[in-house]
């Protein structure tokens, strides 16, 4: 249950899905940093289509969340022969949601940031950006670890992200999960993910664990002023040192 739950700091994890008529799109291998949030549900309710609503997690690392950053640092992708394809690097936002009529559970990606010659990005809501990441760790003759990571997004239309962390690693627990995320922008449209991961949450007020020692968080501009108001709590940090994947399409 641990694992599912840390997953879905990242992404909303559905049941089973029928392979019989899916087509692997890609696989990666990427470094991520996942921030989960608390602002009004009727703010968010606004950021979803028709259909769909809110379903924050109620329990876990980043339970009473409604929004989710996921900071992706690709270390390679491939498609289906194996050949290797652009390695972009990518600031996607999602919304824990569930489908109205049925309940199901699903990830809604709103927003995001990708690098310059990837928009609109694979949910066609992604904004050209630089995107520049510093991370180093250091390791005291004892074993602790301390990280450093930091990451600078300037996007086209003016929004921008700043972000600096410095954390203590611990062991992370690793999990293997099927997400299945739609689109904000095509809400018929979504991708499957199959993937294993090795999470470490560095803080998440809902179970007490911050191994944090500085943390700074600033997002501006048309994009984003009108949800980072000042006014949205933070409720974790997870470090995910490795995270390989698997995107699937389904036949629609």
């Amino acid at each position: 249950m641990r694992k599912l739950l840390v997953a879905m700091l990242v992404l909303t994890a559905s049941p089973a899905l029928a392979q019989d008529k899916e087509k692997l799109l890609v696989n990666d291998l990427s470094i991520r940093t996942a921030f989960t949030f608390k602002m009004p549900d009727a703010v968010v309710q606004k950021l979803l289509p028709p259909g769909f609503e809110v379903n924050s997690p109620t329990a876990g690392p980043a339970r009473g969340s409604n929004l989710g950053m996921t900071l992706i640092d690709y270390v390679t992708v491939q498609d289906p022969e194996g050949k290797p394809l652009p390695t972009r690097t990518t600031v996607a936002m999602n919304i824990p949601s569930k489908v109205t009529a049925t309940g199901q559970a699903v990830g809604m990606v709103f927003n995001g940031f990708i690098g310059q010659g990837g928009a609109p990005g694979p949910y066609f809501n992604f904004g050209a950006a630089k995107i520049s990441i510093d991370r180093h760790a250091r390791t005291d003759a004892d074993g602790k670890a301390l990280v450093d990571e930091s990451w600078e997004v300037k996007a086209e239309d003016g929004s921008a992200v700043t972000i600096a962390l410095q954390y203590t690693r611990a062991v992370p627990t690793r999990g293997k999960v099927e997400a299945k995320l739609h689109s904000a922008a095509k809400p018929d449209f979504w991708r499957i993910y199959r993937f294993e991961q090795a999470a470490d949450v560095v803080r998440s007020v809902s179970t007490g664990v911050d191994r944090v020692s500085k943390a700074s968080f600033n997002a501006t501009g048309p994009k984003l002023s009108s949800l980072f108001d000042g006014s949205q709590q933070l409720i974790s940090i997870t470090s995910i040192p490795y995270y390989a994947r698997s995107v699937y399409l389904a036949a629609q």
